[in-house]
């Protein structure tokens, strides 16, 4: 493999990312990695039990509903604008560089956060399995979370220099066993009846027993879920057609995920039972996935499901990092960072030491986080008081990103300079998703930090970090004219190239 590389200037032509096309699965496998549905079925339900109880597949219902009105936006976005910053040229190219700069900054602390806090789930789902592995002992043999995590680190270095469709087919590959062992698990969880005590309880979507403002905070965490859903579009200037398959992979995504999730949230309410004891079965199972698996068909299929979620963890992290490194090759190909982060390596065609830096700080703040013993969100387990604090700080980050993309879909279609971009159609509508949209995105974002009481909570961590990327795009005059310059010639090569 060569290990020459070229940087990639505004309008580098040929030198500039990507030097082939890439299909549309690869978009698509990118998105759905970075959702993880084994990972989030496994582990995402527990912690609404006390606040919706059997109504968790309502609060998913509408889950999908706010996540859609985002994915409209950067649907309606992506068809005319393909960026490798995602959101950093979305948000840049309609309502202007600094805004842009702001965005991407905001999403490069999700993503980079994520890569974080899933290199430790990984290694915490790995002792979870090898515990699985030594029933009736109740003090079963651990691998040190750090051994883990270095270990992980190493195959992500050695995974992160190929080209990134071996990385998306192996991305396939784990989430394709994941959700076809979701999808075998419904089905024997259906043709049972459920719990032999509530049977298949079709109340679970009603407010019965729930107040509404219940529901509406149960669906801040239901939300969060389909976090990521759109990494594909920082793939938009490597994917053949990116306005067609772009649009495509996200709302391939959402169509995917959100059946998926909204059917195995049921399926998970009614197998453990809708009565006091199936719902405290529910809230206190480490796997929810495992624990029905070996219910209604066995422990091999226990084994299996919880084998799955592990490396399905450990591919949320790739994910993560493949689309935190080409953000990072974005703001390097604009002049900020250093002008390493703009390199393309001739083997892959992508920025492989941009994507090798995520990498490594991920390794370096796990092993901090491990060595302080920090931090401490009252899980009982180090690895996965990491991954909480880095997934929810990340997310608050996702979520001041995805405002601003819904207010640049607004802009998009209000704007006068855009009328015949768009052609003018749909105005009404165009309009008023994406500022409903805003509203939801809002009272989530809301919802994540309010009750935020220490400096160092995890919300209030994410919310310092998209104030240092403010503090920048509004003080650094120098930094939002290159942008802005860098992002006039990117958008205009990406659409040249859109048009072909």
């Amino acid at each position: 493999m060569s290990t020459n590389t070229s940087s990639a200037g505004p309008s580098g032509g040929a030198d500039q990312i990507p030097h082939r096309r890439l299909p549309f699965w690869v978009a698509l496998a990118m998105s759905v990695a970075l959702v993880g549905p084994t990972l989030a079925m496994s582990g995402n339900g527990q912690g609404l039990i006390a606040t919706v109880g059997k109504a968790i597949p309502l609060v998913f219902l509408i889950g999908l509903v706010g996540v859609s009105l985002v994915g409209y936006s950067f649907v309606r976005l992506t068809r005319h604008l393909n960026h490798a910053g995602s959101a950093y040229g979305l948000v840049g190219g309609t309502i202007g560089p600094r805004a842009g700069f702001f965005s991407g900054f905001a999403m490069l602390g999700a993503y980079v956060g994520f890569s974080i806090g899933t290199l430790a789930l990984t290694a915490a789902f790995v002792n979870a399995f090898i515990a699985k592995l030594q029933p009736g002992n109740d003090n079963p043999y651990q691998v040190p979370w750090l051994v883990v995590v270095v270990v992980g680190a190493a195959i992500s270095f050695l995974l992160s220099g190929r080209d990134i469709r071996l990385l998306a087919k192996i991305l396939l590959v784990i989430e394709g066993i994941g959700i076809i062992s979701m999808i075998v698990l419904v089905v024997a969880i259906f043709a049972k009846g459920g719990a032999p005590t509530t049977g298949v309880d079709f109340s679970v979507f009603t407010f019965d027993g729930v107040s509404t403002s219940a529901v509406i905070s149960g669906v801040v965490a239901a939300f969060l879920s389909w976090a990521g859903f759109e990494a594909c579009a920082s793939m938009g200037e490597e994917t053949d057609n990116p306005g067609r398959n772009i649009p495509r992979a996200l709302g391939g995504t959402l169509l995917l995920t959100g059946v998926l999730f909204v059917v195995v949230m049921f399926a998970q309410v009614v197998g453990f039972g809708t009565d006091q004891a199936g719902l405290e079965a529910f809230q206190n199972s480490g796997n929810t996935l495992g624990d029905l698996g070996s219910t209604y068909i066995g422990q091999w299929f226990s084994l299996l499901v919880i084998f799955t979620a592990t490396v399905a963890a450990f591919g949320c992290h790739l994910a993560t990092s493949a689309t935190s490194g080409r953000m990072l090759y974005a703001f390097g190909r604009d002049g900020f960072g250093p002008k390493a982060l703009a390199n393309i390596h001739e083997g892959t065609g992508g920025p492989r030491f941009a994507t090798w830096l995520v990498v490594g700080v991920a390794l370096v703040v796990d092993l901090i986080c491990g060595v302080l013993g920090w931090p401490d969100m009252g899980t009982g387990n180090a690895a996965i008081n990491t991954y909480f604090l880095f997934a929810v700080a990340g997310s608050v980050c996702l979520m001041v990103c995805y405002l601003l993309v819904e207010l640049a879909a607004a802009w998009f279609v209000a704007a006068p300079k855009f009328v015949g971009v768009h052609g003018g159609g749909g105005k009404v509508l165009g309009l008023l998703l994406p500022l409903v949209g805003a509203v939801v995105i809002a009272v989530v974002l809301w919802f994540n930090v309010k009750d935020a009481t220490e400096w160092s909570a995890a919300p209030l961590l994410g919310l310092y970090w998209c104030v240092v990327g403010l503090v920048i795009a509004l003080a650094a005059s120098g930094i939002a004219k290159r942008v802005g310059e860098s992002l006039t010639a990117e958008l205009a090569d990406t659409t040249a190239v859109q048009a072909e």
